[in-house]
């Protein structure tokens, strides 16, 4: 019996190589080899001509663009955890079914959370800068690079899902009090395992925080969730330190706040407007102020191979005409 033909499924990046080589057999795959990003034109191209497109997070997958795709077009398989990326609503339109890759990044995600928690109260970049730095290092004395101790603290977390539980059980074994924020309060057992307090009040809770640990999703409800507003009522000794999306805080005014002394400082692996960095959070950074990191909250092999194999089994879960395990709907957003 002749093999039914192959499904096209066109990467919009480069992906590990295990992934890549485990696409080529399963399917017809066409892939991004040199890592070039797709303009819109050719994201037009690839969903006029695809049955399958998988895109990232750097893809912007919007209702003009569902609205070109081709009739074969009836998965958009995405290689990320969220989904901000994809007008799902416009998808589900037009017949189109959308998947992500959840419970992936959760362990990766929360470790960079940790490293800029310790990072910025207790200067490190600052301290490592010094020694690759024009000037030698003159040595150690007792008043020099001191920073806060984070034992003893309040945290507050927003978005207590799965990444927001790990930080707070990492945050635990730091001895930092854990506070958090989210649409429902979690069950009674998780709440008395890392010690937490519930905050309906997301205003009440920032202004009585050390540290303010942003782990929600982007979605239209959390945009600027950190406004202008709310900003202001952050403690001027406190930090903020964001892995989720840039779109959550209103970064210009985050940027302000810190160069007035009205905030710490800050931690931030994402930015607002990615890959343009805000030019007063480079000169914040270079001045100690804040730590920032170039979107790299989940980038380990492990991570990015498991995100792989999550795609695979969506695509042949939808391919043989069943429901893929991690598909989206507007209803979820």
């Amino acid at each position: 019996m002749a093999n039914r033909k192959k499904p096209l499924v066109v990467v919009t990046r480069k992906l590990p190589d295990t992934v890549e080589t485990r696409m080529r057999e399963l399917f017809d795959a066409r892939l991004n080899l040199d890592d070039t990003p797709m303009s819109k034109a050719e994201l037009a191209e690839a969903m006029r001509t695809a049955d399958v497109l998988v895109p990232t997070v750097t893809d912007r997958i919007d209702a003009e663009l569902i609205g070109q795709a081709g009739e074969r077009l009836k998965l958009i398989a995405n290689f990320g955890n969220g989904v901000d990326n994809i007008d799902v609503t416009a998808a589900a339109k037009a017949g189109i079914t959308v998947t992500n890759t959840p419970r992936v990044l959760t362990e990766d995600t929360a470790d960079m959370t940790m490293a800029l928690i310790l990072a910025v109260p207790r200067r490190l970049a600052e301290g490592a800068a010094i020694l690759t730095g024009d000037k030698e290092w003159a040595g150690w004395s007792p008043t020099w690079m001191l920073g806060h101790r984070i034992s003893g603290k309040r945290l507050g977390i927003i978005g207590m899902g799965r990444i927001g539980l790990a930080v707070a059980r990492r945050a635990r074994a730091f001895g930092l009090q854990i506070h958090y924020h989210n649409r429902r309060r979690v069950p009674a057992s998780i709440e008395e395992e890392v010690e937490a307090t519930y905050w309906e009040s997301l205003d009440q809770m920032l202004a009585r925080m050390d540290i303010i640990s942003v782990n929600c999703p982007h979605t239209p409800a959390t945009y600027h969730l950190l406004s202008a507003r709310r900003l202001k009522l952050i403690r001027p000794e406190a930090y903020v330190v964001n892995t989720a999306r840039g779109e959550v805080i209103d970064e210009a005014t985050l940027a302000r706040l810190i160069e007035a002394g009205a905030i710490a400082g800050a931690g931030l692996d994402v930015f607002e407007h990615e890959p343009a960095i805000n030019p007063r959070l480079i000169k914040l950074a270079r001045l100690g102020k804040v730590v920032l990191l170039p979107h790299m909250g989940s980038a380990t092999i492990e991570s990015r191979i498991e995100m792989g194999e999550k795609v695979i089994i969506n695509i042949k879960t939808f391919m043989d005409g069943h429901k893929p395990p991690d598909r989206v709907l507007p209803s979820m957003l």
